[in-house]
């Protein structure tokens, strides 16, 4: 008696992409396999070694209008299985329709409900002016580099001519609907302070400790003051304010020797109002105000701060808004406050919007005892056909002739 979409949705949860190991070749003939049950063209690409970028392909009738472009990743992030009422890749289904598996949110859903919109638009009959392009990407969890981000670069990603991009959002516990059209920045910087070694039984001054100590300081008091700026002003999201963490601290051979090299690793997320190069000259600021020898290293800087729009004169965000409202789904339009494959597509010059149809549901993407509800999945398959239905048929724009 299960509705058949979401025996699927089901069967791709137990495919176990999880890394550090994640089982691409089982997802990809999977995914394979429904694509030609539905009639689309299937194509692979090898962005680099064990990493296939698999598109799927339902022709418009006017290829030479740019694509609606489907996007979604593959890859899941691991699980401590012993917090999970259930386990976390036999996608079990309760009493109250809640199917639980990690992937359920994060984002193997989309994946099928772009699927099952399409079964579901083919089964009508329709058709549409715009090709309609659906690709499945390896790698995004760990960053996207590769995936997504060697992906854009190829000749294969250009010859999709992309003109709207659709990505994942998040969960939503209220009725609003969360639309994220921009994300933060993601800066990883690791600082090293160097410092006078010595004994650790006597006052050794100059410590590459006490410097630590002092750029801890200066990281940690910019973090509480934007969490209070967050906390005060009911308008903002956490997408609009810095967010900093501090993630590792190294340093140290012994109990009794003052170590003459510490290391602390931040994790900074900034949104696409900050100026980045005023930001980085306060990090300086910091490191250079802890005194000598201390230095910061990037091992991640995204500089991109493109943004889509969200006005009414834009053909896209017109046809996406307008299904909304004809649908009655209330929006909420933020900036996603950790990293999606969207930014990549951005960097490129094509508009995205995130966007996981799942309001009134709790959000617990990474999180223990992830699920989705059966009949808010089945929901987000008649949106999406709704949504794919407008944007395929969005006129041909100026600059298409």
């Amino acid at each position: 008696s299960e509705n058949p979409s979401v025996t699927l949705f089901r069967e791709y949860l137990r495919i176990d992409t999880v890394h550090p190991k994640p089982d691409y070749d089982a997802a990809v003939r999977f995914l394979e396999r429904v694509g030609i049950d539905l009639g689309l063209a299937c194509q692979k690409v090898e962005v680099c070694q064990g990493r296939v970028v698999l598109i799927l392909t339902w022709q418009g009738t006017n290829p030479r209008l740019r694509s609606i472009l489907l996007n979604s990743h593959t890859d899941v992030v691991p699980v401590f299985e012993e917090h999970w009422t259930y386990p976390p890749f036999e996608a079990v289904k309760d009493s109250q329709g809640n199917i639980y598996a990690r992937g359920a949110q994060d984002m193997k859903c989309v994946s099928i409900q772009y699927l099952e919109a399409i079964r579901r638009l083919k089964t009508e009959g329709k058709s549409f002016a715009r090709t309609i392009h659906l690709t499945f990407v390896p790698d995004e969890e760990v960053g996207g580099h590769k995936g997504m981000e060697m992906f854009v670069q190829r000749p294969e990603f250009k010859a999709l001519n992309v003109g709207f991009a659709m990505d994942e959002g998040l969960a939503s516990p209220s009725d609003t609907f969360s639309v994220f059209y921009g994300e933060r920045s993601p800066w990883w910087i690791k600082v090293k302070c160097m410092g006078s070694p010595g004994h650790g039984s006597r006052f050794i001054s100059n410590t590459a400790a006490e410097k630590m100590h002092k750029v801890i300081n200066s990281f940690l008091a910019f973090r509480e003051s934007e969490k209070q700026r967050l906390k005060s002003d009911s308008s903002l999201t956490l997408g609009d304010v810095t967010s900093l963490n501090m993630t590792m601290l190294e340093g140290g051979v012994s109990f009794n020797v003052v170590p003459s090299e510490m290391a602390a690793s931040f994790d900074i997320r900034i949104p696409p109002t900050v100026d980045l190069k005023a930001f980085e000259e306060q990090v300086a600021t910091w490191c250079c105000g802890a005194g000598d020898g201390v230095t910061y290293e990037f091992h991640q800087k995204c500089m991109d701060q493109h943004i889509t729009s969200t006005e009414e004169s834009d053909p896209w965000w017109k046809a996406f808004s307008g299904v909304c409202r004809d649908m009655k789904l209330q929006l909420k339009l933020e900036i996603f406050p950790a990293a999606t494959d969207s930014r990549y597509i951005r960097a490129v010059r094509h508009p995205a919007i995130g966007f996981s149809p799942m309001n009134r549901t709790p959000v617990l993407l990474h999180d223990h005892n992830e699920f989705l509800n059966e009949q808010v999945f089945l929901r987000g398959i008649e949106i999406y056909a709704r949504l794919l239905t407008a944007l395929a048929s969005v006129p041909p724009l100026p600059t298409e002739g």
